[in-house]
């Protein structure tokens, strides 16, 4: 291991890691990071909000693969059994149930007792203050950061009340431990490529309006024709937008030596099953980056 660190040392090839929120988007994480080590490349450090503090944690534990072996296993239905619902007023999902059948796959330690420093970050709702995690349980630091507002019980903890840190810093470049010569790696999937995402649907409304079958008739004069713009998808919209410009700000304040930005428009929140599909766009993006990076080394 010493050996190939100082290899990689040599080839000024270590890395300051950091991966945006996402939802389940954010498993792309996980090829990029494959696609680092595979092309020779070191992670010293690491820092995620929400999803990518999810994986980011899990690969500061040395249980990357163990978590993807696990999530290759989920399905609609898992996923669903691993929601405990709540009658709440202020969320639909506990996240315990979750966050326990992870711990049968990836045991629980303290941030200080990792192999590489981690950061995780979340959002106080009291006072809209960035709350970070450098120490103490790693699952209470992931769960924290996950804590999408409405949807996960909020964490409360020392007289804050926590929610998904993609609320304040969804692309924490600023908060990983660079050390000199690092290579600052950025990861953002907080962006959507809405015009696509766009003509996707309008080509499904076409085809489900052409059908002659007598169910898809009467459901045709059932459905509005503006049905995809409503409430939830006017608000679902409005915050992926705010949280895209955050995280662009934040590249612009601190801008990765290889940014590997990553729009997609067929994956949702919640497509958490469809991990080997995404993984497979993490590798292919990330070695796009790196390829064009090198091009910029050696002209």
């Amino acid at each position: 291991m010493k050996e190939i660190e100082k290899k990689a040392k040599q080839q000024g090839k270590d890395v300051a890691l950091v991966l945006s929120s996402g939802g389940a988007r954010g498993l792309v994480h996980i090829g990029v990071i494959e696609e680092l080590e595979e092309q020779g490349f070191h992670i010293t450090s690491i820092a995620g909000c929400s999803m990518g503090a999810l994986v980011g944690g899990m690969y500061a534990a040395g249980k990357l693969q163990d978590y993807r072996e696990w999530m290759r296993t989920i399905d609609k239905r898992k996923m669903i059994s691993l929601w405990d619902f709540s009658l709440s007023l202020d969320h639909i999902i506990k996240g315990e149930k979750v966050i326990e059948a992870m711990k049968e796959v990836v045991p629980d330690m303290n941030i200080e007792d990792l192999q590489i420093p981690y950061c995780a970050v979340a959002t106080d709702w009291e006072n809209g203050r960035e709350i970070l995690f450098h120490r103490g349980s790693l699952y209470q630091s992931i769960r924290a950061s996950i804590s999408l507002p409405t949807f996960f019980d909020p964490v409360r903890r020392d007289d804050m009340i926590l929610i998904d840190g993609g609320i304040v810093n969804p692309f924490p470049l600023n908060r990983v431990a660079r050390h000199s010569g690092d290579l600052l790696v950025g990861v953002d999937v907080s962006g959507h490529d809405y015009k696509a995402q766009s003509e996707t649907q309008q080509v499904i409304n076409k085809r489900r309006k052409r059908s002659s079958s007598m169910p898809m008739s009467i459901l045709n004069k059932l459905i509005p024709d503006n049905i995809d713009f409503n409430y939830f998808t006017l608000l679902s919209r409005t915050s992926s937008i705010m949280i895209r410009q955050n995280s662009k700000l934040m590249t612009k304040l601190v801008p990765p030596d290889i940014l590997i930005d990553i729009q997609l428009n067929r994956y949702g929140t919640l497509d958490y099953d469809k991990s080997e599909r995404l993984i497979a766009i993490g590798h292919a993006k990330a070695k796009k980056a790196i390829e064009n990076w090198q091009k910029t080394q050696h002209p």
